[in-house]
């Protein structure tokens, strides 16, 4: 029986076949000059922004890439490769360099945000799981810069793990929405791997395995008296909301943490439970949210002066369900010198390493050029930044918090059109004077060369 996940020893193999066998062409044509290839996420309706995120994941993937000996075992078994080239992937070590944008800043459509410099073989091999870690991620740390951007003063925290699309999505989560700004998770792994505050409160069979709601909250602040958040929507909520309160009252507590609203109309039950809280004196108990929450019945709620403090969201962020994917590439844009693109109707790639340069204008966000990476602006901030030199890093990682704090400062200098969770447009840069004439030029030699 084979647990069947994924870990350091085996995320080689994290790969589509096709990786492979393309490497081993190369291989056999002695094709190994030194290629750039770019990640980059395509126009998405409804996302004007993205958040970048899962940078560390990638990188460390990089520095430990291996392929071990039951790996090459199975490949040979596949009879798909050759002697020489399974040879050669016991040896692979990832040597190239990297450059991408920080973790936590926000960046747009059609924009270079990772940017990989290495032998062909090399560069090829890493695409699948680079996209795949990328993807999910950026994904995330979008949805929950949406729910930040509308969560006024309350909390956010991720209730999402059970309902991800597998374990490693359940880790990213938590970790991309925690970058994003929520307060922390669920996910009790998450919180020991990446040191995110976790939280939680209880589930309806806590409530139905005892005789009565009422001796159920008694029993839970008994042995949390300082943290009881009290789940009151298991048979009637405002009934529930009564129990908590005279629970409370019989534990001789003068203050206790809230209430957790999973269902119903939740603007008229915050609203009422509010008044009850009040009314018995429990006015810092707060009401805590959950059950089909995302941004847009967070601002729809807080629109309407529903008192709520705190939001569990789980389902619609982790699935981030109004945009499940992003269209995101990862294109070779050089090959022994020589700049490459891609012609393709609507899938066109521009040539050449680029680099993304950024202005401000009283410290919020102006407009971005994408030019070629020897381009220079005055007074434009360059985003890629170098990571990986030879396969090392070159440049000290930050912590979580750190990323956090980041993400807080590059989210402020966003204008406020941009951030507007009912925008449905996404903003795209500029392509610089240098970049669109190598473009052009380029374009035409193709079109000669193929016709």
């Amino acid at each position: 029986m084979e647990f069947g996940f994924v870990d350091a020893k085996n995320f080689s193999m994290l790969t589509d076949l096709y990786e492979l066998t393309m490497a081993q062409v190369y291989f056999e044509k002695s094709m190994n000059e030194e290629a750039v290839f770019e990640f980059f996420i395509r126009p998405t309706k409804n996302r004007p922004y993205f958040v970048m995120a899962g940078l560390e994941q990638l990188l460390y993937f990089l520095q430990h890439c291996r392929f071990g000996d039951s790996s090459i075992e199975y490949l040979r078994g596949s009879k798909k490769f050759s002697e020489s080239f399974l040879e050669y992937l016991k040896h692979f070590r990832f040597s190239g360099d990297v450059w991408a944008v920080s973790e936590g800043e926000i960046i747009f459509a059609n924009e270079p945000l990772v940017t990989i410099k290495a032998n062909l073989i090399e560069a090829q091999i890493i695409e699948t799981f680079l996209i795949n870690t990328l993807q999910y991620s950026i994904l995330i740390a979008t949805k929950a810069a949406r729910c930040k951007s509308v969560a006024q003063n309350t909390i956010l925290v991720d209730f999402g793990l059970r309902r991800a699309h597998g374990m490693d999505a359940g880790l990213k989560a938590a970790r991309s929405s925690y970058i994003a700004g929520f307060l922390g998770t669920s996910n009790v792994l998450a919180g020991k791997t990446y040191e995110i505050p976790i939280f939680g409160t209880m589930a309806h069979s806590f409530i139905l395995a005892h005789e009565s709601e009422l001796q159920a909250f008694k029993s839970f602040i008994q042995s949390y008296p300082d943290n009881a958040i009290l789940l009151v929507d298991t048979y009637d909520s405002i009934q529930g909301i009564k129990h908590a309160i005279e629970a409370v009252q019989e534990m001789g507590l003068q203050h206790f943490k809230g209430i957790r609203l999973d269902s119903g109309d939740l603007e008229t039950l915050s609203k009422k439970a509010r008044k009850l809280l009040d009314e018995a004196g429990f006015q810092d108990a707060i009401i805590l949210a959950s059950g089909g929450i995302n941004e847009y019945t967070i601002d729809a709620l807080l629109q309407r002066q529903s008192p709520i403090d705190a939001w569990g969201v789980g389902t619609e962020l982790v699935v981030s369900a109004d945009v499940p994917y992003l269209d995101c590439a990862y294109k070779m844009v050089e090959y022994a010198g020589k700049p490459k693109m891609k012609l393709s109707s609507h899938k066109l790639t521009l040539p050449g390493q680029k680099q993304i340069f950024r202005k401000y204008s009283n410290n919020i966000f102006e407009e971005d050029i994408v030019d070629t990476f020897d381009s220079e602006y005055q007074g434009r901030i360059p985003l890629l930044k170098k990571w990986m030199e030879k396969g090392r890093l070159c440049r000290s990682y930050p912590e979580l918090p750190q990323i956090r704090e980041y993400f807080q400062k590059s989210f402020q200098k966003i204008p406020t059109e941009l951030k507007n969770i009912y925008n449905e447009n996404p903003y795209i840069p500029k392509i610089g004077r240098k970049l669109k004439k190598e473009a052009q030029s380029l374009q035409q030699s193709l079109k000669k060369e193929n016709v």
